[in-house]
């Protein structure tokens, strides 16, 4: 499979992309020229979430869709995980911010970036040995969650807020 840097997006040849590959890239953004398309998206996600509270049945409808797409696009593009295929960053930033105050959105998407560039395990496990659509999804979903759980432990510890602090009132009762 050719490497998704030696891919040269052209305006000419994406009119004739699916569906699905301008639904794995959110619409083109994949393709923005800033280098950065996993950030793109990212910053895409918190600007839809300063205004709506995404629910957790939309986050799972846009990974199973993601999942799908990606796993097409994958395929038509003969690329392993090519960076452009950003839909991944939507469900994992909102997973991130889940269930936290708005407050939470800039330090939740530093947060997640750095999961998802660095990749600590788990989040490496599903990148590395889930193949197709479910490892470019998971990767994300898992980072997402690390970060949740992150920002709820700190939500709960400093400002005694949060489902954390609520599950701790629940087990001791104080």
């Amino acid at each position: 499979m050719p490497a998704a840097k030696d891919f040269k997006f052209n305006w000419n040849e994406a009119k004739k992309y699916p569906y699905y590959v301008w639904l794995a890239t959110v619409f083109g953004l994949g393709f923005l020229p800033s280098g950065m398309p996993g950030t793109v998206s990212s910053a895409a996600a918190c600007v839809v979430s300063i205004f709506v509270d995404v629910p957790l049945w939309a986050i799972l409808i846009i990974t199973l869709l993601g999942v799908y797409v990606t796993g097409k696009s994958e395929k038509f593009f003969a690329m392993k995980d090519p960076s452009f295929l950003n839909i991944d960053e939507l469900p994992g930033m909102w997973l991130t911010l889940f269930m936290l105050p708005k407050s939470f959105i800039i330090p939740g998407f530093f947060l997640f970036r750095l999961i998802d560039i660095l990749k600590p395990w788990p989040v490496s496990y599903f990148d590395e040995k889930v193949p197709g659509g479910w490892g470019i999804m998971l990767d994300d979903v898992a980072g997402g969650i690390m970060a949740n759980f992150l920002l709820q432990a700190y939500n709960a510890y400093f400002h005694h807020a949060g489902w954390v602090e609520e599950l701790i009132i629940l087990m001791t009762g104080k």
